[in-house]
């Protein structure tokens, strides 16, 4: 049974290829293919990329403006609540005979609410910029992907004539029947 290297070798020596041949040395083809690979995926894809980039990098800014704002809010109400702290602690030294442990309860009732309010909005501000750099990772993963793929298929496109194309199908269909005999 002829191996994968036999037949690039014979597919190598085609009479009427007019010098057109394969080179079988693994080392010396692969770094040239993905040169060349990489050099098309950059000429054409960098000017999307970039402009992705940007637009990606946009929204996360604007959604870390969002969430500062809702962190200031935040900050303004803790600051108001300590505000109201400070007069819920001067009506305890005032109210401390008649109900000082009603009042201890709603103090650290209030605390706990503008604690857990807090941390409610750190974490939806972290799961937001998370997600949003997730998504903006898919994207660019699938615009890459496409053009490296158009790409790929343009250049095999424009490299096959109908004549080569017959003649290399026609070479295949001789290979494979002279594997099965």
């Amino acid at each position: 049974m002829k191996s994968v290297t036999d037949s690039f070798v014979s597919l190598g020596h085609w009479p009427s290829a007019g010098g057109f041949g394969f080179n079988t040395d693994i080392l010396a083809t692969n770094p040239i293919n993905l040169s060349v690979v990489l050099g098309v995926l950059i000429y054409f894809g960098k000017g999307v990329l970039n402009d992705l980039l940007d637009n990606r990098k946009q929204r996360i800014l604007s959604t870390i403006r969002n969430s500062e704002e809702l962190r200031k809010g935040a900050i303004e109400q803790l600051e108001k609540a300590r505000a109201r702290l400070r007069k819920v602690e001067t009506e305890a030294n005032e109210y401390r005979v008649n109900g000082y442990s009603e009042i201890e309860r709603e103090k650290e009732n209030l605390i706990n609410a503008t604690c857990d309010s807090l941390e409610r909005l750190e974490n939806y501000k972290n799961e937001t910029l998370l997600f949003e750099q997730q998504r903006a990772i898919n994207q660019v993963r699938q615009r890459v992907f496409q053009q490296a793929l158009q790409g790929a298929l343009g250049t095999l496109n424009s490299c096959l004539n109908s004549e080569l194309h017959f003649r290399t199908i026609s070479a295949n269909i001789g290979i494979l029947g002279a594997m099965e005999e």
